[in-house]
């Protein structure tokens, strides 16, 4: 493993360019990299999320928070300077996607090897003493994945209430009252303190199993990968197209939460016929949502039209593991 360092850079429309540039630039072959960044206060929202409905626009725009989307699914989170993210960039060799035990184990190591009790629980967090303390998501294409992560270490809780809508059947789904009893900060676990900065480097030296940072096997960006680099952020994290979107007015909504997360669609449909259809959610899956979209367009607002139109499609590849009754059920 390599590990790449982002030069302290607390852009989050500049790390996540540095992480798609890693993925799909740099060769995966024969090893795999490791990259970590702290961001300022934004919120990172899941690519198949819409914005609008995720965040608090009134308050986001008044505290000049940036609003990112990323490539892999999952729900929105709030980043802020005490916030750690770590990005492992590998191939994908069939088998690791929605495997996070894999990625994690390293993680959650560091962690037990600083006396802090995490363990992994669910689908993809990380947890001590019941609060959750980490996030994560996949992201793959053409061979390659991208497993990322966040670690509160010194986060402002406050600014993650005020900053996202969280919707309250996946607050009841978790058995909770609100988001401030289930997150916590990996920083109230420690025995003893230290900066974020430190902790980062604990885990680096934990993961690579060296006494020194100097002894990690590193790779520098050199100045035409950061030319590539900032044109990405330019070019897509800057945008507002890709960030928010834009989204024509429906006329009907259906939404429900499954175990793989909450599917939300919104369809126009015109003398019984579907003239447009969004997507939206906090699942993982693999395939653009877009061509399930491209597949409904068109047809007749009918069950046996939709599932004439999806009866050969891998709805696993796109959402994660749901059944064609199952999103029958959601559209009807």
């Amino acid at each position: 493993m390599i590990f790449i360092d982002n030069l302290q850079i607390y852009n989050p429309q500049i790390n996540l360019a540095i992480e798609e540039y890693i993925l799909k630039n740099l060769s995966l072959e024969n090893d795999s990299y490791l990259l970590f960044y702290i961001n300022n206060p934004s919120i990172i929202v899941g690519k198949n999320q819409n914005t609008i409905e995720e965040i608090n626009t009134e308050y986001v725009e008044k505290n000049n928070i940036k609003v990112v989307r990323r490539l892999s699914g999952g729900g929105a989170v709030y980043h802020d300077r005490g916030n750690l993210n770590f990005s492992f960039i590998t191939k994908d060799d069939g088998n690791s996607f929605s495997n996070y035990q894999k990625f994690l184990n390293p993680v959650i190591k560091a962690l037990n090897d600083m006396e802090i009790m995490a363990e992994l629980r669910g689908r993809n967090d990380v947890v001590v003493n019941g609060k959750k303390i980490n996030g994560n998501a996949q992201f793959a294409t053409k061979g390659k994945m991208l497993t990322h992560g966040t670690l509160l270490f010194d986060s402002n809780i406050n600014e993650v209430v005020n900053s996202l809508k969280v919707r309250k059947d996946k607050i009841e789904s978790k058995g909770i009252k609100s988001i401030r009893s289930r997150v916590g900060n990996i920083s109230d676990y420690l025995s003893f303190p230290m900066s974020i900065v430190e902790f980062k480097e604990k885990i680096l030296l934990s993961i690579f199993k060296v006494d020194s940072i100097s002894k990690i096997n590193s790779y520098t960006l050199t100045k035409f990968d950061w030319e590539k680099i900032n044109q990405i952020s330019k070019e897509k994290y800057a945008n507002w197209d890709w960030n928010y979107g834009k989204s024509p007015k429906f006329l009907m909504e259906r939404t429900q939460r499954f175990p793989i997360g909450s599917i939300d669609l919104k369809l126009d449909v015109e003398e019984g016929v579907i003239k447009a259809i969004k997507i939206y959610g906090d699942f993982f899956g693999i395939g653009e949502i877009s061509e399930i979209e491209s597949k409904l367009v068109g047809i007749k607002y009918s069950r046996q039209q939709v599932e004439i139109a999806l009866k050969d499609v891998d709805l696993k590849h796109y959402f994660g593991a749901i059944s064609l009754d199952e999103f029958l059920s959601l559209i009807y």
